[in-house]
C-alpha cells in the first residue's frame, strides 16, 4: 500500500476496534471492573503481566486473583495480614504461581506506603541501591548497574527504554525477592519486546473519548510510548511492512514504533488497536 492508503486504512481499523465493545473480551475488562485508581492500577498490572495465551483464560484467572483479594486490591496490598496471604496460596497461570504473586504483594504494599500511585514506579528519578544489581545479572542477560542508576530525571529525558530498565530495577529493590520470578518482569536490557508492561503503560497513559484506555496517569508522554508487539501485532505489522528487522526484540518494537510515528507522532501506539484486531479478531 502506498502511504496514505496503508495510513487511512490503519485509522479506519483504530475506529472500529477502540471501542467499549472492545473491552468484555480482553484483559482490560479486569480494571475496568473498578473505580479507585490504586485499585485500577493494581489490576491493570496483573491483567498486562498474566496476559498469556487465549484472553477468556486469562480473564477467568485474573478474576480468580482478585476474589480471592476481596476484589480490593489497593486495600489487600496495604492492609492484609498473614491469614489473607494465605488465601492467595495454590494460585496459578502458566508459569506465574504464588510465590511469585507474593512477591508482587510485597512489591505493592512497599510501593504504595511511599507513593499514591505506580506512575512514579517508572519514573527514573533515584538513585537504586546497587546491592541486588549482580544477584539479577547472574539470572539475566547483561544487567549492568550503569543502565539503572540514575540520580537525576526530567520528564523533557523521558524514554520507555529508561522507564523499564528503571521499573524491573525498582521492582525487585527489595531483599528478598525469589530468584524465579524474574522472568515475569521483563526490560529492554533482556532485549524482551516488553509486550505486557508496554500494553500496560498504553492503558495507563493513552487519553481518549473512547472509553478503552484509562488516561489516569499525566507524566509520561504519549508520544514516547512503545507498540506492544505480541506474535500477533508482529505477524501484521511484518505483512503490512511496518517491519523490517528479522528479529522480534526490544529493537523491532522501537522499529515498529517509529513507522508508526509517521502517521501519527504524538500517539503513535493507537495503532496497537488496529494492527492487534487485524492479527486477533480478522486473522489478517
Amino acid at each position: 500500500m502506498e502511504f496514505n492508503e496503508l495510513k487511512d486504512f490503519l485509522d479506519f481499523k483504530v475506529d472500529q476496534y477502540n471501542r467499549p465493545n472492545f473491552i468484555t473480551n480482553d484483559p482490560i475488562s479486569i480494571p475496568h471492573q473498578y473505580i479507585k485508581k490504586q485499585d485500577i492500577e493494581i489490576a491493570a498490572f496483573f491483567a498486562a503481566i498474566l496476559a498469556w495465551g487465549q484472553r477468556k483464560t486469562i480473564i477467568n484467572k485474573c478474576n480468580e486473583l482478585f476474589l480471592r483479594m476481596d476484589n480490593q486490591p489497593y486495600q489487600f496490598m496495604l492492609n492484609h495480614s498473614d491469614t489473607d496471604l494465605k488465601g492467595l496460596l495454590g494460585f496459578k497461570h502458566r508459569t506465574f504461581n504464588d510465590t511469585d504473586l507474593l512477591y508482587f504483594v510485597s512489591f505493592f504494599k512497599h510501593h504504595y506506603s511511599q507513593s499514591n500511585s505506580l506512575e512514579t514506579a517508572f519514573l527514573p528519578q533515584q538513585t537504586i541501591n546497587p546491592n541486588y544489581l549482580p544477584q539479577i545479572s547472574k539470572a539475566d542477560v547483561e544487567l549492568s548497574s550503569s543502565a539503572c542508576m540514575l540520580t537525576e530525571f526530567s520528564i523533557d529525558d523521558f524514554t520507555a527504554e529508561k522507564a523499564l530498565n528503571h521499573f524491573r530495577s525498582y521492582f525487585f529493590s527489595l531483599d528478598d525477592f525469589p530468584r524465579r520470578t524474574i522472568k515475569h518482569v521483563s526490560s529492554p536490557l533482556q532485549k524482551s519486546t516488553c509486550k505486557r508492561l508496554n500494553m500496560f503503560l498504553r492503558w495507563m497513559v493513552r487519553k481518549d473519548k473512547c472509553g478503552v484506555d484509562f488516561g489516569i496517569w499525566n507524566t509520561i508522554p504519549t508520544s514516547e510510548l512503545i507498540c506492544p508487539c505480541d506474535v500477533h501485532v508482529d505477524r501484521v505489522a511484518r505483512k503490512l511492512g511496518l517491519i523490517n528487522r528479522k528479529q522480534t526484540d526490544w529493537q523491532t518494537a522501537v522499529e515498529l514504533t517509529a513507522r508508526l510515528k509517521e502517521f501519527d507522532i504524538n500517539d503513535p501506539v493507537k495503532y496497537d488497536f488496529a494492527l492487534f484486531g487485524l492479527g486477533v479478531e480478522e486473522k489478517f
